[in-house]
């Protein structure tokens, strides 16, 4: 298998084991790594966004971690606008650009191209987003389907995110969001990238979560959130979002003890790899599905 002319995706939920088996990966295809994580992109947030250690590098050269500040914006866009030149730049050095991560936004964008959709209010999407709390799931699908009948054929009712962006872009441009994507394309063609989803099962990723919340604490993650909370960061922020902020804040706080505060960080990290699960479920259907137990089968037949 000769994947070294082909730009790499790796996608996988929180504590799959991507870094490692990029590094992996990089090394036997004269690869270099690129960040594909909405979080670690943060240089702020290195324990919290779980963002590899330079020690553990390995010689691969890593780009796009810990880039950006906590009190910017830092858009999809962006992202791809600075991943596009990576990729050139990494090309140009016949090197094999290989991109790491979590966030299936940033992946979406590059292969698919970005929707140039015209900026909607905040306060229009924060009244959508609570109108979908009050109706419920099912109810407001129905409801975005009269809407914008469109909608009905190339949106998954439990793809959240995406129900409720296809909502508000209707409302607010009297424009379907199918309308908006299907004028839209990727610099790439589909021929240029090699797709991999790590499938883990549920069970041993739990295990693997839960092991990851207590070294969180143990490397350092309370002073990295004492830190954060004096920058004096707003809660809109993209950062502020962060999985263990709040709790950590809480323990800061005396509300809470540290074992609450591991508890309560594994419970949302579950969650959030649940939703990255079904998010994989519903829009990469033609990704390589490699479960974990075979990625050295894998890595061997390269």
């Amino acid at each position: 298998m000769d994947l070294k002319s082909k730009i790499i995706l790796i996608y996988g939920p929180t504590a799959s084991g991507k870094s490692t088996f990029s590094i992996r990966l990089a090394k036997k295809i004269n690869g270099e790594i690129i960040n594909a994580d909405s979080m670690q992109v943060y240089k702020e947030l290195k324990i919290l966004s779980a963002r590899p250690f330079r020690k553990d590098y390995s010689g691969i050269k890593h780009h796009l971690y810990g880039t950006q500040s906590v009190k910017r914006n830092f858009s999809t866009g962006e992202w791809l606008k600075l991943v596009k030149q990576k990729i050139k730049d990494s090309k140009k050095r016949k090197k094999t650009p290989i991109l790491v991560g979590g966030t299936g936004l940033y992946f979406k964008a590059l292969t698919e191209g970005l929707v140039s959709i015209p900026y909607i209010p905040i306060k229009l999407r924060e009244s959508i987003r609570s109108l979908h709390k009050k109706l419920g799931s099912r109810n407001f699908f129905l409801k975005l389907i009269k809407l914008d009948p469109l909608a009905e054929n190339f949106i998954n009712q439990s793809d959240t995110q995406r129900v409720i962006r296809a909502y508000e872009v209707k409302l607010f441009t009297n424009k379907s969001l199918y309308d908006w994507i299907k004028t839209t394309f990727s610099d790439f063609e589909k021929k240029d990238f090699y797709k991999i989803y790590i499938d883990y099962p549920r069970a041993e990723l739990i295990k693997r979560i839960n092991i990851r919340a207590k070294d969180m604490i143990k490397k350092g993650a309370i002073l990295e959130v004492r830190k954060f909370i004096s920058l004096k960061i707003p809660k809109n922020k993209p950062a502020a979002k962060a999985i263990g902020i709040e709790e950590i804040r809480s323990y800061l706080n005396k509300k809470i003890l540290i074992p609450e505060v591991i508890e309560k960080i594994s419970i949302k990290t579950r969650q959030y790899a649940k939703r990255q699960t079904t998010w994989a479920r519903s829009n990469m259907l033609e990704w390589n599905r490699i479960k974990s137990e075979d990625l050295n089968k894998f890595l061997k037949k390269i």
